[in-house]
């Protein structure tokens, strides 16, 4: 039997990247790092927030890259490449994928995550497990839950109301858990509800262990312990980094009864199954990758997100046309995020060589600006990008947000780009019309210009083979069919979130509820700068033959998509479904699958999506269960939420739970109910035929006034309404 300390021991760490070896128990030290977009392996003295120098791994393009992709396939290409470095490095646990909901653009953190869709997330993410994991190498998927700014990210309550909660911000982790079973969950550092998520029963036990099924380990974000005892108790399985005096107290707290021993052995037991796994798949591995290999993988990846917002024409261009290069940005690309994340990469392509390889030959370029600190900029530095953009036949502008801009550990104060950028394109649009916009930021920015320049691509970060990405997809060697996965607002002010984001000191209220993203949005009819969804191409695309059956439980969803234009391209189709009379709020529409399509000129394919009968549902707070509503739906395929092409309904059979009839209910509901009407017509006489606009009154009236109202005997309508009840059961 390994001693109890021991047993403690394994529900810390050993030091900050490390879980302590238990050599009693054949548990070797192992070695967990942060990704989630490449391995960052330090090579000093360990900190969290990616000071010190890593070892070189790939730096793949970051998650709001890769969600402009909508590849699941891709994603997985890249997990199974990151797990092979993990093994080449010696690391046992790869910290992400994150995929918290994008509920504002001035998140710090957005870069790291998907969108701001459940679904999106939840799928992409569950592609990149599936990858690291096959290479036996554990994923830790974060942050769970509601961490959704950096703003006093380490305190702050998430105040979310349940059914929010559950379709929103919680979905995403459970089709990760459902589908891809991560080895590891790793909990945020913020309270939701009032309960930190370390501490947060529900949260850990109920919710992600009971409900969904999880068999790995619940480890905290570094440094969201405060109480390991707690923790423990609530479901939480390892604190790192360690912290000794925690240790201690749950010795303590042993022998005094406050903890069992059962507690503690579920903990090392689950810890010890996560550490001898990743052990065994690191016993015998190489001690290297392909890192060419790897780097045209990045390279190939970040083709597929790039998305092109507008164009009206001007792209792709010709290598015989003149162009100018504008922005430091593209000489020094902004390729990943700040902090945890940053990964050392192996090699660094920039969209200005790649240009220059592509036209052979010089092309001018200004800086025009800085993009980080320390960076020298000639005195001249505006007037002279201005002088280069002057004689060009095009002008490319690259633009965007440097690491000073976004970064873990704070949010934006705006959604603006640099003043210094803005000036700058407005005196070369001054001088000459043609202008494409080349964008580098984490995170929607405002796109004030848009109309006024000939093309702006969406950039976003794309890792070490970007820079090539972006040249490739300006010349068209690649079609673009990146799609976004967040919308591009007008106005900050029109962010759903707006008016409840960052909270204060009381937390924060995710006051817009279900609303986040394009479904406020939508809700709300505000124009937006981009929808969700929406990426161009340089071809075009017919869509046909809208087909909606309903088999295997569930909406099967096939039309036919044609490639009208003269490129071969890839097309991304949403599906996107509503019912229109509901008991309960609904969002106008919301996504509910996608496919992508690659056709050449002239060809068509047909597309399926499959749409289960539980994406359907909505979360039942008086039933505390997923509801699906029997009815018609509306299903809508289109490019994007606001290119919808084709619509059709479909009968979709509920499953809507027995809800019996009480005092508490109302005339309306009880007026739904065939057998009641007629109790009720012999209860109120003339008054539910006569005056429609009385009888409307009096539809949210509980029933117990309209016994009171009947001058019946409480006890007798209630015999009555028992005698209805068992007729419908």
């Amino acid at each position: 039997m390994v001693d109890v300390q021991a047993r403690i021991s394994l529900t810390g760490g050993s030091d900050f990247w490390h879980t302590p070896a238990v050599p009693e128990a054949g548990i070797p030290e192992l070695m967990w790092t942060d990704g989630p977009h490449g391995v960052r392996k330090q090579t000093g003295s360990s900190d969290h927030v990616g000071i010190n120098a890593s070892e070189p791994a790939t730096c793949f393009p970051p998650a709001v890259g890769l969600a402009s992709s909508w590849n699941p396939d891709a994603l997985t290409e890249v997990g199974v490449a990151l797990g092979e470095e993990c093994r080449a490095l010696g690391v046992g646990v790869l910290l992400g994928p994150g995929l918290n909901i994008k509920r504002s653009p001035l998140c710090g953190r957005n870069f790291e995550y998907f969108s701001e869709d459940p679904l999106v997330a939840g799928e992409l993410a569950a592609a990149l497990v599936r990858g690291i994991q096959s290479q036996g190498i554990g994923t830790s998927v974060k942050h769970f839950a509601a961490n959704n700014q950096e703003t006093d990210r380490m305190r702050r309550d998430s105040q979310v109301d349940e059914r929010t909660l559950r379709e929103i911000y919680l979905r995403g982790f459970g089709r990760v858990v459902l589908t891809a079973q991560p080895w590891t969950i790793m909990c945020s550092y913020n309270k939701v509800n009032g309960t930190f998520a370390s501490e947060n029963h529900w949260l850990l036990t109920e919710v992600l262990r009971d409900e969904w099924g999880f068999e790995g380990v619940v480890v905290s974000d570094w440094g969201a312990v405060w109480d390991r005892v707690r923790a423990l108790k609530a479901g939480l399985d390892l604190e790192m980094p360690a912290n000794r005096s925690h240790a201690e107290a749950v010795a303590t707290a042993l022998a005094a009864g406050e903890i069992d021993e059962a507690t503690i052995d579920q903990a090392f037991g689950r810890v010890e199954a996560i550490v001898k796994r990743a052990a065994a798949s690191l016993d015998g591995a190489p001690d290297s990758f392909d890192v060419d290999a790897h780097h045209e993988l990045a390279r190939r990846i970040a083709r597929e997100c790039v998305v092109l917002l507008s164009n009206d024409g001007v792209l792709p261009l010709a290598p015989d046309v003149s162009v100018a290069v504008v922005g430091e940005f593209a000489r020094t690309p902004r390729y990943q995020g700040a902090g945890s994340s940053r990964v050392n990469p192996t090699r660094l392509d920039n969209a200005l060589a790649a240009i220059r390889e592509l036209v052979g030959h010089d092309v001018p370029f200004a800086p025009g600006f800085t993009t980080a600190a320390g960076q020298e900029l000639s005195p001249t530095a505006h007037e002279d990008a201005v002088a280069v953009a002057r004689d060009a036949d095009v002008v490319l502008a690259f633009l965007g947000l440097g690491e000073n801009h976004e970064s873990e550990g704070y949010d934006r104060d705006n959604a603006d780009l640099p003043a210094e950028q803005l000036a700058l394109l407005d005196d070369i649009l001054a001088v000459n019309p043609n202008v494409v916009v080349v964008l580098s930021n984490g995170s929607s920015v405002l796109l004030p210009f848009a109309d006024r320049v000939r093309a702006v691509v969406e950039g976003w970060l794309l890792g070490q083979g970007g820079g090539r990405a972006i040249a490739d997809v300006l010349y068209g060697a690649v079609n673009p069919s990146g799609k976004i996965t967040e919308t591009i607002p007008r106005r900050l002010q029109d962010t759903p979130s707006y008016l409840n984001f960052p909270g204060d000191d009381t937390g924060v209220r995710y006051g817009e509820g279900l609303f986040v993203g394009y479904r406020g949005y939508d809700a709300s009819g505000i124009e937006v700068a981009f929808p969700f969804g929406h990426g161009l191409s340089y071809t075009t695309f017919a869509y046909s033959d809208l087909s909606l059956t309903v088999a295997d439980g569930g909406v099967r969803v096939a039309l036919t998509v044609a490639n009208t234009g003269a490129r071969a391209g890839r097309e991304v189709v949403q599906v996107y479904a509503s019912i229109g009379a509901s008991r309960v709020t609904r969002v106008p529409r919301e996504l509910k699958g996608f496919a992508s399509v690659t056709l050449e000129p002239g060809a068509s394919g047909r597309v399926e999506v499959f749409v289960p009968s539980s994406e359907l549902a909505y979360w039942s707070v008086a039933d505390h269960a997923w509801v699906v509503e029997g009815g018609d739906y509306t299903v809508e395929v289109g490019s994007s939420s606001r290119d919808l092409r084709l619509s059709g309904t479909v009968a979709v059979a509920g499953n809507e739970p027995f809800r019996p009839l009480t005092l508490g209910s109302t005339v309306a509901e009880g007026m739904a109910v065939p057998a009641f009407a007629e109790i009720v017509a012999k209860l109120a006489g003339d008054i539910f035929t006569g005056d429609p606009d009385l009888i409307r009154m009096m539809e949210s009236m509980p029933l117990a006034a309209l016994v009171g109202f009947s001058g019946q005997r409480q006890s007798e309508f209630e015999e009555l309404l028992a005698q209805v009840n068992a007729a419908r059961a």
